[in-house]
C-alpha cells in the first residue's frame, strides 16, 4: 500500500508537472504579440522583422515535429523536456537583454524549446497516464489555453507597472523556471522514455501515412487551424489598435479570445467523441470564427466583445483537431505516427501565415486583404473537415 501511495504522489506531481510544462506552451508568442507594436517601435524595427517574429512560433513546431522524436530516442523524453523547460527559461530572460535580433534570435530559441514540449508531453500522458489519458489530455489543453490568455491579457498591464516592455516579457520566466522546478523531480521513474515515431513512417505492417489522403486531410486541417491560431496570437492584438482600441484593451480582447478555450477545452473532447462522425463540428466551428472575422473586418468596434467570443469560440479547432488525430487511427502506434505527421507538416503549413499576414498589411496599409486572406483560409480549413471529420480511419 505504502508504494501504491508513493506512485500516486509521484503520478501526482508529474501530472503538475504536465500543467505547468502545458501552461507555457503560448506565454511566450502571446506576451510579445500583445505589445509587439511598443517593442517594435523601442528597437526601431522593421515590419518585415515583426512578420518573421510572427512566423517563428510555427516554425519552429514544424522543425520540431521531425526533430523532437530524433532527440528523444536518444536521449528519453522525459530529459529532453526537461532540457526543453530550461532552455525556455533561460531564452525568455536573455531575449529582453538586447536590441532587434537578440529578441528574434532568443524568440527562435524559445519556440523551438516549446515545439519539444509541444511534441513530446502528449506521448508522455498516453505512456504515464494509460487509464486517464482523456483526463490528462482535457488538462494539458485547459492549462495550455489559460497560460496564453494570461500572456496576452496582462502583458501590457505589466508593462506599465513594470516601467517597459522588457521586465514584462522577462516576469513569464518565472512560470517556465516553475514548471522546470518540477518537471525535473516529477519525471524521475515515470515512463520508458520511448520516444514517438518519425512522421509519416511506416510502422510494422503498415503502409506510410504519407500515401493515406485521410492522413494528409487531418494534416492539412490541423495546419490550416495552426495558422489561424497563430495569426490571432501574433496579429490580432495590432488589429485591434488599428481600429482604435488601446494597447491594453487589444491585449484584454485577445486574452478573452485565447480564454475561451479553457472552458471549451474541458467540453469539447467528450461530446465530439461521442459523435458518430465530427465533420459538421469542423464546420460550424469554421463557420463561427468566419462571423467573428467577418465583424472585426466590416465593424471592429461596433461588438469587439461579440467578435472575440465569435473567434475564440472557433479557435476550439485545435483540441478538435487532436481529438481527430485519436480517432482517425486504430492504435497507438497509428496515433503516434499520425501526431507526428501532423504536426511536423501542419506546422510547416502555417509557418506561412503569419508572415503573409504582415506582409499583406505592409504592402497594402490595412488590414482588409489580410483579413479576407484568413477568412478564405478557414472555408478551406472547414471543407478539410468535413473530409477529415468522417468516421473512418488511415
Amino acid at each position: 500500500m505504502g508504494d501504491g501511495r508513493v506512485s500516486a504522489v509521484g503520478g501526482g506531481l508529474l501530472l503538475a508537472g504536465v500543467a505547468l510544462a502545458a501552461a507555457n506552451m503560448r506565454p511566450a508568442v502571446t506576451s510579445l504579440s500583445s505589445i509587439l507594436g511598443g517593442v517594435r517601435e523601442s528597437l526601431g524595427a522593421s515590419a518585415t522583422w515583426a512578420s518573421m517574429l510572427t512566423s517563428v512560433p510555427t516554425l519552429c513546431f514544424g522543425v520540431a515535429g521531425i526533430s523532437a522524436p530524433v532527440l528523444a530516442r536518444r536521449w528519453g523524453m522525459q530529459r529532453v523536456v526537461g532540457v526543453a523547460l530550461g532552455l525556455l527559461t533561460a531564452a525568455m530572460v536573455v531575449r529582453v537583454t538586447g536590441a532587434a535580433t537578440t529578441v528574434l534570435a532568443g524568440t527562435v530559441v524559445a519556440c523551438a524549446a516549446i515545439a519539444m514540449c509541444n511534441v513530446l508531453i502528449p506521448v508522455v500522458v498516453k505512456e504515464s497516464f494509460p487509464n486517464r489519458v482523456g483526463m490528462a489530455t482535457g488538462l494539458y489543453t485547459t492549462a495550455m489555453a489559460a497560460g496564453g490568455s494570461a500572456g496576452s491579457a496582462f502583458t501590457p498591464w505589466l508593462r506599465a507597472e513594470l516601467g517597459g516592455w522588457r521586465l514584462a516579457l522577462a516576469t513569464w520566466a518565472v512560470l517556465a523556471l516553475a514548471a522546470f522546478a518540477v518537471w525535473v523531480p516529477a519525471s524521475r521513474g515515470h515512463g520508458s522514455n520511448t520516444a514517438p515515431s518519425a512522421p509519416g513512417s511506416s510502422a510494422e505492417s503498415g503502409r506510410s501515412l504519407l500515401r493515406s489522403p485521410l492522413a494528409w486531410a487531418v494534416t492539412g486541417y490541423f495546419g490550416l487551424q495552426s495558422l489561424v491560431a497563430y495569426v490571432i496570437m501574433g496579429w490580432l492584438p495590432e488589429v485591434f489598435k488599428s481600429a482604435g482600441t488601446s494597447a491594453s484593451t487589444a491585449g484584454a480582447l485577445v486574452g478573452l479570445v485565447l480564454l475561451i478555450g479553457v472552458p471549451v477545452s474541458m467540453v469539447l473532447p467528450p461530446l465530439v467523441t461521442r459523435t458518430e462522425g465530427q465533420s459538421a463540428w469542423t464546420v460550424g466551428l469554421a463557420a463561427t470564427a468566419i462571423t467573428g472575422f467577418l465583424g472585426v473586418l466590416v465593424a471592429p468596434l461596433a461588438a469587439p466583445l461579440l467578435w472575440s467570443l465569435l473567434i475564440g469560440v472557433g479557435m476550439s479547432a485545435f483540441p478538435l483537431a487532436l481529438v481527430l488525430i485519436s480517432l482517425r487511427t486504430r492504435n497507438a502506434a497509428e496515433t503516434s505516427r499520425l501526431s507526428g505527421m501532423a504536426q511536423s507538416v501542419g506546422y510547416l503549413i502555417a509557418s506561412t501565415g503569419p508572415f503573409l499576414f504582415g506582409m499583406l498589411h505592409t504592402v497594402t496599409g490595412s488590414w482588409q486583404a489580410s483579413l479576407l486572406v484568413l477568412i478564405g483560409v478557414l472555408t478551406a480549413q472547414g471543407l478539410l473537415g468535413v473530409f477529415a471529420g468522417r468516421p473512418r480511419t488511415v
